[in-house]
C-alpha cells in the first residue's frame, strides 16, 4: 500500500519564471543533487480544510496533505506525506470525495541539503520555479533566510511570486474561458 513519510512544515515560494536555464546553471555551480526530470499528474481532491492531492510520477509518488495561507512569496506549509505504491487509492478518494482538479506537469527536481528546487512547466500555465526548505533542525527563521536567499540567486522579483497553487490557478483559467 505504503508508508507515512512523516508530518513536517516547509517554508516555501512559487514564482512564475520565463529563465530556467539560469536557475539550472546556478544549481549546477552550487552542485546541486539533481533528482531528475518527472511527468507528474496531481489530482486535487474536495475537502473542506487545506489541500488533499495525489501525485503520480516515476521520481515521486505521494498523497500530500497541507495547509498553507495563499500569500505571494515566502510561506509556511503544515504538510502530511504518504508514500503511495499502487494507483487503486485513486479509485477510493475519487469516489469519495470527488476531483477538484488535475494538475499536468513536467518537473525537474534538485536539493540542497534541506532545500528542494523544482523547475516545473504546468501544461496550460507555463513556467514556475518553487522552492521548499523543509522542517528538520532549522528554526522557521533560518528557513526562510534560506528561500530568500535562493530567491536572490535566482533574480526572482517581488512581481513573479505566484500566491495560489496551481489548482487554483487552472480552475480560475478554466472559470474565465
Amino acid at each position: 500500500m505504503g508508508k507515512k513519510i512523516g508530518n513536517f512544515f516547509n517554508i516555501e515560494m512559487k514564482a512564475r519564471y520565463i529563465n530556467p536555464s539560469y536557475v539550472r546553471s546556478v544549481l549546477k555551480r552550487l552542485k546541486a543533487d539533481f533528482k531528475g526530470t518527472d511527468h507528474q499528474i496531481d489530482t486535487y481532491f474536495k475537502i473542506n480544510n487545506g489541500r488533499l492531492k495525489l501525485r503520480q510520477g516515476k521520481i515521486e509518488n505521494n498523497l500530500i496533505f497541507y495547509k498553507r495561507d495563499n500569500k505571494k512569496g515566502p510561506k509556511k506549509a503544515d504538510v502530511i506525506l504518504y508514500e503511495v505504491k499502487d494507483n487503486e487509492i485513486k479509485n477510493i478518494l475519487e469516489k469519495s470525495l470527488g476531483i477538484l482538479c488535475t494538475v499536468d506537469k513536467k518537473r525537474e527536481i534538485y536539493y540542497i541539503d534541506n532545500v528542494k528546487f523544482h523547475i516545473d512547466k504546468v501544461k496550460g500555465l507555463g513556467n514556475f520555479i518553487e522552492i521548499e526548505s523543509k522542517s528538520g533542525s532549522r528554526s522557521k527563521s533560518a528557513m526562510l533566510k534560506q528561500v530568500r536567499h535562493y530567491m536572490k540567486l535566482f533574480r526572482i522579483k517581488e512581481m513573479d511570486l505566484v500566491k495560489n497553487s496551481y489548482s487554483d490557478m487552472l480552475m480560475k483559467k478554466i472559470n474565465t474561458t
